[in-house]
């Protein structure tokens, strides 16, 4: 069974920190690039960070300098450490994995998905 599972989310106050994870299973992980989007109330699902097999990153303007994604192949893991939170980052947040369209932020091009945890952060 094709499986990711996200943990780490939780309430802070602006400026804190969060670090979420995923958990990948029932596939080769190694061979597939993998990204963080997020979906607030209301609004679209964006692409937060990417990740290619090599270890190649983007990153949405919103969240650079302040997020930073990595994954251990060994592991089968993708973390997303998140600093200087501000409350336009609460929402939903989910990892995705994609073979193919890498560094794609567009949700579509993703056939693997988590079911989401939650990030509320405080003004």
């Amino acid at each position: 069974q094709v499986l990711l599972v996200e943990s780490g989310g939780g309430s802070v106050q602006a400026g804190g920190s969060l670090r979420l994870s995923c958990v990948a299973s029932g596939y080769t992980y190694r061979s597939y690039c993998m990204a963080w989007f997020r979906q607030a109330p209301g609004k679209e699902r964006e692409g937060v960070a990417t990740i290619n097999t090599a270890g190649s990153i983007s990153y949405a303007d919103s969240v650079k300098g302040r997020f930073t994604i990595s994954r251990d192949n060994a592991k089968n893991t993708l973390q997303l450490q998140m600093n200087s939170l501000k409350p336009e980052d609460t929402a939903m947040y989910y990892c995705a994995a994609t073979s193919y369209y890498c560094h794609s932020t567009s949700p579509g091009r993703y056939g693997i998905w988590g079911q989401g945890t939650q990030v509320t952060v405080s003004s």
